[in-house]
């Protein structure tokens, strides 16, 4: 499965609909509306109105699109949430394109704006949706066929374990569960599950099972007396980029908890990744990318200058770079001005402190400001980082953390920020134990994540930083 390519027909299907749509509906307005309030036939020109709209109207559906949600998770579409979710973005849409675009028409009574309304969610809808449906058609019947699949596990390897692996392999349609093993709970000579697929370990190794095999699907199916362990397992899964499904017990059932997402499948219980709505992750990213590209625009004058600055005054190259756990546990590249002189940890990782004599007299300046961190906002248009998020650590320093705190890996579920909860309210952490002390309010912050709780954060950050509090 190549994610990119499938969702890069999505865009083009939406794009080019986009463009047909305004065209069938500029001919409408030419054909039909005009001709009322004149009293004769209007000949079709493509004016200056048109062009604009060719241009401008297809980014527009694309970025509400994006804000809804719709090219997340491509294919794991259901059709009926599809022609939700189609129709109710484009009535929305619809209405900021007639408040700003169409009021101004030419039309002789007031209900012939209703006509353009409605004619403009029709034509959108109907150019729109077809190539959508046919798309997703496809994809599920190669989901269904089993020609498309998402690799799974199961935790757990006696009975419940086997009677859920034989009803969904045994359903006439695949709902796309590609099982490539299963994860112990206790250790046997023997599971019941090994008649069907091979044992792949038990809980400890669990993490390294899902990077090596790619796993994008996670059945915790355990008897009775192992649900235990249950909260265990969720916490050592929390931070990886997997769908976690539970078997539903018929208590499940009855309280609403259990949501079908096929009709044909086993009831199972989908233990939710998501913090935020969707619209708010699609704009928290937006405001990322166009503040940081903002940032290093209007900074870049200070970038050079700090540049300069670093070179002239200690020996060393201007960046420095080393890696970072972000967000699902993947480790990435980190950059930052360099502030401290050259072989600074020669005798392995040290945090910084007051008075550190490692810190350059320049760095020390650059500190105070935050400045060194400017080259964050290059890892943000990355993708490896946010504006506002638990600030990234060093490996190093996370297996000590999680020594004294293992929820610190609920920390992995979002992107690491240039600033953070944490550091607005307990400040610069000096070694492990402040680390964990701060560890709370990351934790708080993830809890009641949103954007407008983000723009408090970068808000509290500013002015701290103006007035020059270290953070």
């Amino acid at each position: 499965m190549n994610k990119k390519l499938h969702t890069l027909k999505y865009l083009l299907f939406d794009y080019f609909t986009a463009v047909i749509s305004w065209s069938l509906f500029y001919i409408y307005r030419k054909t039909f509306i005009e001709p009322l309030k004149y009293g004769y036939k209007v000949p079709l020109e493509l004016a200056e109105k048109y062009y604009y709209g060719i241009i401008f109207i297809p980014i527009f559906w694309i970025f509400l699109y994006y804000l809804s949600g719709y090219y997340r998770d491509i294919y794991r579409k259901s059709r009926l949430k599809e022609l939700a979710q189609t129709f109710f973005t484009i009535l929305i849409g619809s209405i900021i394109i007639f408040f700003t675009s169409l009021l101004d028409d030419q039309i002789l009574v007031y209900t012939h704006y209703y006509n353009l309304f409605i004619s403009l969610i029709l034509i959108q809808f109907t150019v729109t949706y077809i190539p959508r449906i046919t798309l997703t058609s496809v994809t599920n019947n190669k989901i269904h066929n089993r020609k498309i699949g998402f690799n799974t596990i199961i935790i757990g390897g006696n009975r419940k374990a086997a009677d859920i692996y034989q009803k969904i392999e045994n359903q006439q349609k695949s709902v796309g569960n590609k099982f490539v093993g299963f994860i112990c709970i206790v250790e046997k000579e023997k599971h019941l599950l090994e008649k069907h697929l091979d044992n792949l370990g038990n809980l400890n190794n669990i993490r390294k099972v899902i990077d090596d095999y790619k796993i994008e699907e996670v059945i915790i199916a355990l008897e009775s007396t192992e649900h235990k362990d249950i909260g265990k397992i969720i916490n050592y899964l929390d931070d990886k980029n997997v769908v976690i499904k539970v078997i539903a017990s018929m208590y499940d059932i009855l309280i609403g908890k259990v949501k079908m997402a096929h009709i044909y499948s086993t009831p199972l219980i989908q233990i939710s990744h998501s913090l935020m709505p969707t619209w708010q992750q699609q704009t928290k990213q937006l405001i990322d990318i166009s503040l940081s590209l903002l940032a290093l625009i209007i900074f870049s004058p200070v970038l050079i200058f700090l540049s300069v600055g670093i070179k002239l005054t200690s020996k060393g190259p201007v960046l420095y770079s080393h890696e970072r756990i972000g967000q699902f546990g993947k480790p990435f590249t980190l950059y930052k001005f360099r502030s401290m002189y050259v072989d600074a940890e020669k005798n392995g990782p040290s945090l910084s402190f007051k008075d550190d004599s490692r810190i350059t007299p320049f760095g020390k300046f650059m500190r105070k400001a935050k400045l060194d961190e400017l080259p964050n906002f290059y890892n943000v248009l990355k993708g490896d980082m946010s504006l506002v998020g638990p600030r990234p650590e060093r490996k190093f320093y996370i297996d000590q953390i999680i020594g004294k705190a293992p929820h610190y890996l609920h920390l992995q579920k979002v992107k690491p920020g240039i600033t953070s909860w944490g550091q607005v309210k307990y400040g610069y952490a000096e070694n492990v134990n402040e680390m964990t002390e701060r560890l709370k309010y990351d934790i708080l912050y993830i809890e009641n994540m949103s954007v407008y709780v983000d723009f408090k954060i970068m808000i509290y950050t500013i002015l701290i930083i103006l007035k020059g509090r270290h953070i």
